[in-house]
């Protein structure tokens, strides 16, 4: 029997009970195949997939494109609910010709260079910049150099909204290293991410997400490795700014030159004009970070050396619960009060009502 004479006798064989199985070339089965755009790290991408590949075939392109390994990458926006197992297929997906979705994982060789030269300044040196002179403030506010370099990060910034803001929220801008979170243990690996939290900060997040929309400042991959994205808590991640969103300024401290990063808060009303200084609270364990917007910067102690019994004793993140739905409820525009005296005011509101729910 010659080639030809086999290959006819292929395409067509009885498998019994009267039906053909008919085969095809590889060239001629068709296949549907679905578009897929996603964003990381601020950087946008396309993926194509056919019906037949199955999720691990979507985890292995983007690994391809972005060097974030299977174990560390969080999908989100793709599915409702937990994206199925590696086996499921991209048909039973059922995802619509252009889906957007968000990657989420620190890439191969990244692990420990989230401590970037724009960040390491402000974490190594712990003595900060007072800015309580309503003189040095107006100056600061008022310079020339530092607004236009608000108008230069507004411009460029990309934010990336997890969850749309929503009607009548108050904004809560919090930021993260030393603030909710020991960063030291975290970035080295020497403690889980579970351990380096700040002791009630699930807790403090769903007391106040019924009044405020929360955002922060820094690197996604963080609220991932701390359970605060994509997880089944009574809170959600309004939108993540990174490092890009902040810029460095000229201050003098102890009578010496200085410089350091602030973070600007006209960059965020600049993308989200219902949000003003009348409805945000930025809170940060650092004052030098609200150089340019003194009246709405709350400082709190910084949170460090986690494993010690008295950081594990820590009730920061109580008090600032109780103030910030105090604030919510009670104080219509922000404008009016000083947050300096917050710790007074926590320790005036009752015990049994944190919540911010009505």
């Amino acid at each position: 029997m010659d080639g030809a004479q086999a290959s006819m006798q292929i395409n067509a064989l009885d498998i019994g009970g009267g039906a053909t199985l008919a085969t095809k070339s590889a060239a001629e089965v068709s296949e549907n195949w679905v578009h897929l755009k996603f964003t990381h790290a601020g950087q946008e991408y396309s993926v194509e997939l056919a019906d037949s590949d199955r999720v691990f075939d979507l985890k292995e392109k983007l690994y391809t494109l972005t060097s974030v390994p299977f174990e560390r990458q969080k999908i989100l926006g793709l599915v409702k609910g937990k994206l199925p197992a590696d086996e499921a297929t991209i048909a039973s997906l059922k995802l619509p010709e252009g889906k957007k979705f968000q990657l989420i994982g620190t890439p191969i060789g990244q692990e420990f260079k989230e401590l970037s030269a724009l960040e390491q300044p402000d974490i190594i040196n712990d003595l900060d910049v007072d800015f309580s002179d309503p003189v040095a403030q107006a100056a600061f506010i008022n310079d020339v150099r530092n607004i236009r370099k608000i108008r230069e990060v507004a411009s460029k910034l990309n934010v990336n909204v997890m969850n749309p803001l929503r009607p009548g929220k108050k904004l809560l801008v919090l930021d993260i290293d030393y603030t909710i979170l020991d960063t030291k243990p975290l970035t080295s690996g020497a403690l889980p991410p579970a351990e380096c939290a700040r002791p009630g900060l699930h807790e403090f997040l769903e007391s106040v997400y019924p009044l405020y929309d929360i955002s922060w400042v820094w690197l996604e991959t963080k609220l991932v490795e701390l359970e605060m994205v994509g997880s089944d808590k009574n809170y959600k991640i309004a939108f993540v700014l990174d490092k890009t969103s902040m810029f460095t300024v000229f201050s003098i401290r102890e009578g010496k030159k200085f410089q350091h990063h602030v973070k600007p808060l006209k960059v965020i009303w600049a993308h989200f004009p219902q949000c003003g200084p009348e409805n945000t609270i930025h809170i940060d364990d650092l004052g030098r970070n609200f150089a340019l917007n003194p009246g709405e910067g709350l400082k709190i102690s910084a949170f460090k050396n986690c494993h010690t019994t008295e950081a594990m004793q820590d009730r920061e993140l109580v008090k600032l619960g109780k103030y910030l739905v105090w604030l919510g409820k009670n104080v219509p525009d922000f404008r009016n009060t000083d947050h300096k005296n917050w710790k007074k005011i926590a320790d005036l509101v009752p015990d049994g009502a944190p919540s911010g729910s009505a």
